[in-house]
């Protein structure tokens, strides 16, 4: 092979002294630093594979009972003609269903038992084709009929309530009705034809589904005051719902999932980007331990550097020696790092199910979280940057000892030889 000597050099020093007792130390410090690069990478790309996994399986289930972009009268008010309004969205070409709804909030009452509730009223045959969760449950929404008053209710509220399919249940709007009497507040009873269980806590326990034209009679909306959108991806929806925004014109408000949910996506991203900080600290420690160990060879390799001066070797050439040499320890840290991360990260559920059964102990119980799993999503977005921030730690690890190394003097470093 042509490479230059300085690369050669530096590799023969990468693997010497692995048998020899002189060098048997300086080896082990390698070894060290080596493995602890390796372990510090793999946890990263662990750690924030095992977040994404978690975030995604909440996002999937919010996703189910929400649509990914709603548009509002801009105005407060009920759309004239929602049907018009979700032809013009769905030129779209990323716009591939379209719903009407009426969101509001209510009081749920049951006996003395009463909680806050969010409210939507919906059109089953249209709601199907939007949501998840109205697919699923397409027999169960069939039985919400104008004028039948009836509701689907999450689990959650159902078992806090104390109720079951069957029973009554009284809701009371926000704003009341003006009567010679004063302000009287508007009570509906409905009757509760089914229940649904999406996974996510928020609306497994705070929403009420009815049909849309119940809700425009009890909370006085005088119709549909919203439509509901579903794409292609929804990773797409901040970007649709601002070429919506412009093409629909200032008379509505174009709203997308992201925000609605903003403040649990941002404590999220706070998390993992404080979880990347701090695991990053262990891979710079690593890293750093490179110095000991170049230290250390330099000291050793003080008369073999001495002779390649005297060759005629430049303190640049010697500077690029130990560099490669530790260069290479880095690579083979990262590489090893980033090979064992993955092999966990895309088994990580296999692995955890088989340290439960060994221990006999069960880490996620159903019966505490909804998520009952480990589960991991490992991204390029995250493992490049981990990869790429290893490699320039090393590298940077390695400056000072092989700038050491280039400041020896051969008169001084063979005296006693």
């Amino acid at each position: 092979m042509n490479l230059p000597y300085e690369w050669r050099v530096g590799w023969r020093y990468t693997r010497a002294g692995r048998g020899a007792r002189r060098n048997g130390f300086i080896s082990f410090i390698s070894g060290v630093s080596v493995l602890g690069i390796a372990l510090g990478v793999a946890a990263l790309i662990i750690v924030l594979s095992v977040m994404n996994g978690f975030q995604k399986e909440v996002r999937d289930r919010m996703l189910s009972v929400i649509a990914h972009v709603e548009i509002y009268d801009a105005h407060g008010g009920s759309l004239d003609d929602w049907k018009a309004l979700a032809a013009k969205a769905r030129q779209n070409p990323k716009v591939i269903g379209a719903a009407p709804f009426v969101p509001a909030q209510a009081l749920i009452a049951r006996g003395e038992n009463m909680r806050g509730t969010m409210v939507r009223g919906i059109v089953p045959d249209e709601e199907v084709t939007v949501t998840p969760l109205a697919a699923q449950l397409k027999s169960t929404m069939q039985l919400l009929t104008p004028g039948g008053w009836g509701v689907v209710i999450g689990a959650e509220l159902a078992n806090g309530m104390g109720v079951q399919v069957g029973d009554p249940i009284t809701l009371v709007a926000p704003s009341g009705q003006v009567t010679p009497a004063g302000v009287v507040p508007r009570i509906k009873q409905f009757t509760v034809v089914g229940t649904f269980s999406a996974g996510h806590y928020e609306y497994d326990n705070g929403l009420v589904l009815m049909h849309a034209d119940d809700a425009a009679k009890l909370f006085r909306t005088g119709g549909l005051t919203a439509v509901q959108l579903k794409l292609k991806d929804a990773q797409d929806a901040r970007l649709v719902a601002g070429e919506l925004a412009v093409s629909l014109g200032s008379d509505v408000v174009v709203n997308d999932w992201t925000r609605t949910n903003r403040n649990w996506f941002e404590a999220v991203q706070v998390e993992k980007r404080m979880m990347f900080i701090i695991l990053t600290l262990i891979v710079a420690v690593a890293a750093f331990n490179l110095v000991s160990t170049l230290v250390m060879t330099v000291t050793d390799k003080q008369a073999d550097i001495a002779i390649l001066r005297t060759l005629g070797a430049t303190p640049g050439s010697i500077m690029g020696i130990f560099m490669v040499q530790g260069a290479l320890s880095g690579i083979l840290g990262t590489l090893s790092g980033l090979g064992l991360g993955l092999l966990v990260a895309f088994n990580v559920g296999a692995i955890v199910q088989f340290i439960e059964h060994l221990l006999g102990v069960h880490f996620l119980p159903s019966s505490i979280y909804l998520i009952s799993r480990m589960p991991s999503d490992p991204q390029s977005a995250d493992i490049v940057p981990v990869a790429v921030i290893s490699l320039v730690l090393s590298f940077l690890a390695t400056i000072y000892p092989s700038w050491r190394a280039s400041r020896v003097q051969p008169a001084e470093a063979l005296r006693y030889e």
